[in-house]
């Protein structure tokens, strides 16, 4: 439901919806644009809807209603071979048999470009990949890694302007995932082609992207960049599906338009920013990071501050997560820094607890 400036739109998608079944909607009403070399992420839930849309843009998949234009041609007609998109999935999918040099050289054969402009494309596509010395070996010699800068190497070998990924690095363990996450990424941004990435991995999202677009029950709830998605959600959903978050009941007592004042369901209040919640007695959600609650906190006279008990301090390494019991509910989450004059919470511990009201906000129930 949300869109940048369609005259500048290199990908666009214009009322789409999907129905697989004549009844149910698994994209509804989709309007989204995507500027040239832009890196934009669809993240969200399975079910979703986000991987339909990536498949009706590959043309693997027809969009029941709407359209969806690449660079201002409509696209909903052309075979998938025909639109001249990259494409990188979560298998790899190499030919087993063939090697990667071969492997290479399959979609440029299918373009009909000649053996020797072959040759010097596939060379510069493995070198981006930094596998330049590998176009000998066949998959099955290749670690699951190598497999992925190949798979990426060959989306990119006939120079297409968009590129799609599809969970690319899912298979992949944490420590490779994260070096791939940004070679991906300068890659991208080096030779200034078009991204849509599927993701379901938050933090995958958040580094990489320069728009996210989250999705829930085939549409998208928030379209933002990262930094504005993790610290301004626009409903209660996208606050718990993106990072960790602490929640907490209750209903609007005070409105003055910029911040509020929610009175919890144990009778404690709090200040937050008003976001999708318009007046007095209306039920919230508040929403708030870990990272920015305060412990015994020096916030001024006029701020309202929670009592606390410590159940559980975990020590992290680079941070501190404490656990805490917070107006009647266990699972209130505080992470602090790990610095040389950082106290160490120990369970039972009363503390107090606060936060500043711009980093607190009361949404949808």
């Amino acid at each position: 439901m949300a869109s940048t400036n369609t005259a500048k739109a290199f990908v666009e998608f214009e009322r789409v919806q999907k129905s697989y079944d004549g009844e149910t909607l698994v994209v509804k009403d989709l309007n989204l644009s995507i500027g040239k070399g832009e890196f934009l992420t669809m993240l969200g839930p399975s079910g979703s809807g986000k991987t339909t849309c990536l498949m009706m843009l590959a043309g693997f998949e027809t969009a029941t209603h709407g359209e969806i234009r690449l660079d201002g041609k409509e696209i909903n007609n052309i075979p998938p071979h025909k639109r001249g998109i990259g494409m990188v999935f979560q298998n790899y999918a190499l030919f087993p048999h063939m090697t990667v040099a071969e492997n290479l050289a399959f979609p440029l054969e299918v373009r009909k470009i000649g053996k020797s402009e072959r040759e010097k494309k596939i060379a510069r596509a493995l070198d981006m990949v930094q596998m330049g010395d590998f176009g000998g070996r066949r998959p099955a010699q290749l670690s699951g890694g190598q497999q992925q800068r190949i798979a990426l190497a060959r989306a990119l070998v006939f120079e297409p302007e968009l590129v799609l990924m599809d969970e690319p690095l899912g298979a992949l363990d944490k420590q490779l995932r994260e070096t791939l996450q940004f070679e991906i990424t300068k890659l991208a941004h080096d030779l200034g082609i078009t991204v849509v990435y599927v993701t379901h991995d938050q933090t995958e999202a958040l580094t990489m992207s320069d728009r996210v677009a989250v999705f829930d029950d085939g549409r998208i709830q928030q379209l933002a960049a990262p930094d504005e998605l993790y610290e301004r959600p626009q409903n209660s959903f996208v606050a718990q599906f993106i990072g960790e978050n602490n929640t907490l009941d209750g209903r609007i007592k005070e409105l003055t338009g910029t911040t509020c004042v929610v009175e919890l369901e144990s009778g404690e209040e709090i200040d937050a920013v008003p976001v999708n919640v318009s007046n007095v007695g209306d039920r919230t959600l508040v929403s708030i990071r870990p990272e920015r609650v305060e412990i015994n906190p020096d916030l001024g006279p006029t701020a309202h501050t929670l009592n606390a008990e410590v159940l559980e301090f975990i020590y992290m390494g680079d941070v501190f997560r404490t656990r805490l019991r917070v107006a009647g509910r266990d699972d209130f989450i505080v992470k602090t820094r790990n610095r040389a004059d950082q106290v160490r919470l120990t369970p039972g511990q009363k503390v107090k607890i606060g936060w500043l009201p711009e980093d607190c906000r009361a949404l949808d129930a």
